[in-house]
């Protein structure tokens, strides 16, 4: 079981701020887990619809959609920040 955080449109699209998810072993790195969370439902369709631009952070480090999940307490979602 880990624990997901959505943040700013991921959020709004998914409807949910945070869950907890037992993913399947095939789920081994963060872009398998967004390719896994795709197949969730219309929301989590349409909050990574384009997986190259959701940031992942893995226990609040920001990481490639490369690394690995296994081990992780908490995964962050969000979509590219933007400067302001």
């Amino acid at each position: 079981m880990v624990k997901l955080v959505y943040f700013a449109w991921v959020r709004e699209r998914i409807g949910k701020g945070e869950e907890e998810l037992d993913l399947p072993a095939s789920v081994v790195t963060a872009g398998d887990l967004i390719a896994h969370l795709v197949t969730l439902g219309e929301g989590y369709e349409s909050a990574l619809q384009f997986p190259n631009a959701i940031r992942v952070a893995i226990n609040q480090e920001h990481v490639e959609h490369d690394e690995t999940i296994a081990g992780a307490r908490e995964i962050g979602l969000f979509p590219p920040m933007t400067g302001g």
